[in-house]
């Protein structure tokens, strides 16, 4: 199923704020697009309105082509999973899945040996086929979100969405549970929209980010091209840890403030800018300023950290741990040239491209 959703507002119920404005999104089907943002920006929101849970809005929510205003629930084929899973504590695992089914009117619900098949299947689907009579508090909650997910399935829907269905899951299993998901949804063929707030979460299951802020989308595309050009730099800050380097831009080279952060070409015209980079983007140059680099306890992705230290200011690199002997070097400078150029909150024409893939960093001292 797809979702086409055109200059969609919603207004808080003071009326003070717009939760959303004027938001248009396009959603293809069988796409898996994750929601993200922080706190406030308006995910859950736009989740909700898509499932005809809230209203009153403005604009047009279209999925398959028809307006779901005014459209009874059970026609709109949305499974829709909670964040605190919504189980029935008094009903067993297979009452719970078979609620959906349950509840249709009587010229449309399945008989009570279809509805015993569909449970059986579901709970085959979500490897969990031995507990259809266990009760939710005997689940972990890991299976809990499982049921929870088989319940929104048990009618067959074409979108499916997820508000934060991973939040009260310890990591291993979150990262066990996600893989799972994503695994079934290119199984079942669906629609598929998570809205998280953590970015690794959606970086691992889905094929789009909608970036949102302040009830708006900041931008919209597949992880890579966020990465390599993003619109803002709250994007770039969102999607990960970033080093910022304020500086301008003269006779086509970027000219960072701190004498110890080298300069690098630009195409852009001459005026004040914002570098913003990776820590693992960074290089250390032997003889390049005053710098001086310490290691650190702790690493990403087999990647060590150093403090360097850079006179006015100390910030945070990652490199190859065979480079860390020789990281204790005075006399150091810092290459920035793999960043992102931004000019009043917008990026900066001209900028040299990021290089993106297995490349990693080296420090090239001593």
């Amino acid at each position: 199923m797809s979702v086409q959703i055109q200059s969609l507002t919603r207004r808080a119920p003071n009326a003070s704020r717009k939760m959303l404005d004027g938001v248009s999104l396009t959603i293809e089907d069988g796409a898996f697009v994750a929601l993200v943002g922080p706190s406030g920006a308006g995910k859950t929101t736009l989740l909700r309105t898509i499932a005809g849970l809230d209203g009153p809005y403005e604009g047009t929510v279209l999925v398959d082509g028809q307006v779901l205003a005014g459209r009874p629930m059970r026609e709109r084929r949305i499974g829709f999973v909670f964040q605190n899973y919504a189980l029935f504590r008094h009903m067993t695992v297979a009452r719970n899945i078979s609620f959906g089914l349950d509840v249709l009117p009587r010229g449309e619900r399945p008989d009570r040996g279809a509805i015993a098949a569909r449970v059986a299947e579901l709970l085959e689907l979500i490897q969990l086929p031995t507990l259809g009579g266990a009760y939710p508090d005997q689940l972990s909650g890991g299976q809990r979100q499982r049921v929870a997910l088989a319940r929104a399935l048990a009618t067959k829907p074409g979108l499916l969405l997820l508000d934060e269905p991973f939040g009260a899951l310890d990591p291993i299993v979150r990262r066990q549970i996600r893989r799972w998901l994503r695994g079934l949804h290119d199984q079942l063929g669906l629609t598929t929209v998570l809205v998280t707030h953590d970015h690794d979460e959606a970086l691992e299951v889905a094929d789009r980010l909608v970036v949102m802020q302040n009830g708006r989308i900041v931008q919209e595309a597949a992880a890579e091209t966020l990465d390599a050009a993003p619109a803002t730099p709250f994007v770039m800050e969102f999607l990960g840890e970033a080093l910022e380097f304020a500086g301008r831009v003269a006779h086509g080279r970027f000219l960072p403030d701190d004498p110890n952060v080298l300069s690098f070409a630009v195409g852009a015209g001459d005026g004040p800018a914002t570098a913003y980079l990776r820590p693992h983007e960074a290089r250390l140059v032997a003889g390049g300023g005053a710098a001086r680099a310490i290691p650190l306890t702790g690493g990403q992705g087999g990647l060590r950290r150093l403090a360097v230290a850079l006179g006015t200011r100390e910030v945070e690199i990652l490199v190859l741990p065979e480079r860390l002997g020789q990281a204790g070097t005075e006399g150091l400078g810092l290459d920035i040239g793999r960043a992102r150029l931004f000019r009043d909150g917008a990026p900066l024409a001209g900028a040299p491209p990021v290089v993106t893939g297995q490349e990693l960093p080296r420090v090239t001292v001593g």
